[in-house]
């Protein structure tokens, strides 16, 4: 998997558009929510990427890798 750093701060950065989460910063999602998703299946284009990639994060842990990028402005 080739992730670019922008993807990372659009992670830290990008609200979810839709939903009960809509506001929320993808990064702080709840878990149990990105898991429905992986379930369901993501939505199609930009977001349905960025979700598959936060779901990896999470289920291996890796969220305070990406949550110091929450303040970048390169998103």
């Amino acid at each position: 998997m080739n992730i670019e750093q922008n993807e990372l701060v659009k992670l830290a950065t990008m609200e979810m558009p839709f939903g009960k989460h809509r506001g929320t910063l993808l990064i702080d999602l709840p878990e149990p929510y990105v898991v429905w998703f992986y379930g369901q299946g993501f939505p199609e284009g930009k977001l349905g990427d960025l979700l598959g990639l936060l779901y990896e994060i999470k289920v291996n842990g890796l969220e305070d890798l990406v949550r110091p990028l929450k303040g970048s402005t390169h998103a």
